[in-house]
């Protein structure tokens, strides 16, 4: 830094007042000698602290690495007036996960309003929604199978992947729907609708997996755990709703009105 003195004897010749008034060396009445010292004190509510970072290497997952770092910290003895406090990308994880909730309320609500001014029944919409646990049984065991922790990144992957398996049971049950009005019996409605759609949510969710799929392999400790929730939700759940969605039709099915015309009888001629 520019005036700073880096060389001890630069100080030998420095001379000081005396009380008499006299000047003395300062060697004479001093002994000097480097030593190390905080250049910067900073304060939070009226206590002092220090700033300690660091990044993580490719290949480690941040999570497991602060929480090593917590458990060697809580193992260590410190004076009573000493504290540390875990900040950085945990610290917004965890103001993200305090709002989460209400999003998550929000979202859910949201769905049902939407679904409910579409089909007009609520026993519509609850087939529609039964396919939700069917996806999230695929993300979670996807996350485990490849070892990534549940993270802020992991749960948007899980909101969007709700969206799409809400999508693809909106086109089964739509169409079935449609199948009664024209007539058709339950039973034969729910097998011909199945055996239609199929196909295209199928296609659908394997354009999606085909998408996701460079982002998985790439192991990104951030990005990763998005694209294995949504592959691993939506492999479970378009071949369970295959069986899970026609069952549960089957039990609950809403009540329509047929919109074939009834045909007007014309008296008879004796």
């Amino acid at each position: 830094a520019t005036g700073a003195v880096t060389d001890q004897h630069v100080l030998d010749n420095l001379y000081v007042n005396t009380v008499t008034g006299g000047a003395v060396p300062l060697r004479q009445v001093a002994d000097l000698q480097f030593e190390t010292s905080t250049n910067q004190i900073q304060h939070y509510d009226k206590d002092r602290f220090v700033t300690i970072t660091g990044f993580v290497k490719s290949g480690y997952l941040v999570g497991d690495v602060f929480q090593n770092v917590l458990d060697r910290m809580t193992a260590m003895q410190f004076p009573a007036e000493f504290s540390y406090k875990a900040a950085g990308e945990i610290e917004s994880r965890e103001q993200s996960f305090g709002g989460l909730g209400t999003i998550i309320l929000i979202t859910v609500f949201g769905f049902m309003a939407v679904l409910i001014l579409e089909f007009g029944t609520l026993k519509s919409t609850l087939i529609v929604l039964s396919v939700i646990p069917l996806g999230v049984i695929g993300a979670i065991g996807a996350l485990l199978l490849t070892g990534y922790p549940f993270s802020f990144v992991a749960i948007i992957g899980l909101i969007a992947l709700i969206g799409i398996e809400v999508k693809n049971s909106i086109l089964l049950v739509d169409f079935t729907n449609q199948l009664r009005q024209q007539g058709m019996g339950l039973d034969d409605a729910i097998e011909h609708a199945g055996e239609l759609r199929f196909v295209p949510i199928v296609l659908t969710s394997l354009t999606a997996i085909g998408g996701l799929l460079p982002l998985a392999i790439e192991a990104n400790p951030l990005y990763s755990p998005l694209a294995w929730v949504l592959i691993g939700g939506l492999i479970s759940s378009t071949l369970l709703s295959r069986i899970v969605t026609p069952v549960v039709y089957k039990l609950i099915p809403p009540r329509l009105e047929s919109s074939v015309p009834v045909a007007e009888h014309e008296p008879e001629l004796a």
